[in-house]
């Protein structure tokens, strides 16, 4: 996941080169840049000949991979010395908890970038629920004439009645990882998916603290990557925030209650210790990372920034790694694994609308979005069906490409027997209470004796004020 700090502005100009800042990198050394030659496609040259001298603001989602931040910086530099303009980037992490809050201030203060790429499962429903955001289906016809269908998921968080106002950039994957030459020594079978009490047994078999070997990396301490981990529990168990229209809060179900039980068992009962890292219940987001690198876990849950990353720094544990869909729980047998893209977004009141739709048409495919996804390997994907084509790096560059394709193209939704269907309704209100760390802050009262039920319901109680403060009276 993305690490936490911010960091300062970029600004690419028109009118001469400038050099690409280096960033400290998680894990060692910043990886160097791939080599991508990036040029703008003559139809986009065209278009931005009305453009030349204007200028445009834009946010960025820190990506985990330096490599690709400093290829996506690349990629910037060129459109703007190509076409005459002037493109100011900012870095945001993901996991700031005001960050909603802080672009819904300056786009009602009139002082907004013209436009961003932000995580669409989190934020997208957010920002549109606020009035912040500019209806972009003209561009997103467009593109589906040039680079076919979007991933699936873009469908549920991008679109409101009827209408884009997002435009998908690049997909990332959900996946977990678990170390395959631990569990083939403990004659483990390496699967497509496994129940959620598979993952913990095994976790158990394959530990030894005395090896500084430790089966299970999954944190409930505030992160993006709990947040995800106990959710996806929850589901699985056929619990929910939300109902499928995403505005009537349901969370207090016995469902939920036996998921929140089964997890805090895993970090209460002794027999669970010996696989439990130590430092586990203080990690950030970057914690699971550092120590899968370090090659001391033998499980995590992850997008493909882990991933991307051992392979990049051609750390052993990329050739031990077995990448799997996820879990499956009493609810649904098969796993929660759609993934999400980072999409462009233009404000309201954006001072450049039309160079900012054309920044995004340029970064969603031909080199622009190749550089990119070299640096962060399987992290980085393409969001577009026809993109998948145009480079044979995006067909034969990893072994994981395929499977990564087919979770574009998973049919959605998925039901639970319990009648929930992911992903659901974009809601404000789910995005927010997760935003919020309800869920973590949950499951740490239940570490320090809270019973899961009445943890469950006081959480219960804390999403309906989120909820109600969201405009959905419950």
């Amino acid at each position: 996941m993305e690490e936490k700090t911010d960091l300062s502005r970029r600004t690419f100009l028109g009118v001469s080169a400038l050099g690409v800042l280096g960033l400290a990198g998680c894990g060692g050394g910043p990886a160097p840049t791939p080599q991508v030659d990036v040029q703008v496609p003559q139809a986009l040259l065209d278009q931005a000949a009305s453009l030349r001298g204007g200028s445009v603001g834009m946010l960025s989602q820190k990506l985990y991979s330096e490599a690709a931040n400093q290829a996506l910086d690349k990629s910037l530099q060129v459109f703007a010395q190509a076409t005459g303009t002037t493109v100011r980037n900012d870095l945001v992490s993901g996991d700031a908890g005001d960050m909603v809050a802080k672009m819904d201030a300056e786009v009602k203060a009139g002082t907004s970038r013209d436009f961003a790429f932000v995580s669409d499962r989190r934020f997208v429903g957010q920002l549109h629920n606020l009035g912040a955001l500019t209806d972009v289906t003209d561009v997103v016809d467009e593109m589906r004439k040039l680079y076919g269908e979007p991933a699936t998921e873009a469908s549920t968080y991008c679109v409101f009645g009827g209408r884009w106002f997002a435009i998908p950039y690049h997909f990332i994957a959900s996946a977990m990882y678990l170390r395959k030459d631990w569990y083939q020594e403990k004659g483990l079978a390496l699967k497509p998916h496994y129940t959620w009490e598979e993952l913990r047994d095994n976790a158990l078999a394959v530990s030894d603290p005395a090896k500084r070997r430790y089966g299970w990396g999954l944190t409930v301490n505030r992160s993006g990557d709990a947040n995800g981990f106990i959710a996806n529990v929850v589901n699985t168990y056929g619990g929910a925030i939300a109902d499928n229209t995403g505005t009537k809060v349901v969370f207090n179900s016995p469902e939920t209650v036996a998921a929140v039980t089964f997890i805090g068992d895993i970090y209460t009962n002794p027999k669970y210790t010996p696989m439990l890292p130590p430092g586990i219940g203080s990690w950030t987001d970057s914690s699971n990372n550092e120590n899968w690198l370090a090659q001391i876990l033998g499980l995590t849950l992850n997008q493909f920034s882990v991933y991307a990353d051992s392979k990049t720094k051609n750390n052993p544990v990329y050739a031990n790694t077995h990448p799997f869909n996820g879990a499956t729980g009493p609810a649904i047998d098969k796993p929660l694994a759609f993934g999400e893209s980072n999409s462009f977004v233009v404000f309201k009141g954006a001072k450049n609308p039309d160079l900012a739709k054309l920044v995004a048409k340029y970064m969603v495919s031909g080199t622009a979005l190749l550089g990119v996804a070299k640096g962060a390997p399987c992290l980085v994907n393409p969001s577009w069906d026809k993109v998948w084509d145009s480079d044979p790096y995006y067909t034969s560059g990893d072994p994981a490409f395929p499977a990564l394709r087919e979770q574009t193209r998973t049919p959605l939704p998925v039901a639970t027997k319990t009648g929930f269907e992911f992903p659901q309704a974009p809601s404000p209100g789910e995005q927010a209470a997760t935003a919020a760390y309800l869920l973590t802050d949950m499951m740490q009262s239940v570490i320090q004796g809270t019973r899961p039920a009445d943890a469950v319901a006081a959480t219960h109680a804390r999403i309906v004020q989120i909820f109600e403060q969201q405009g959905y009276k419950q």
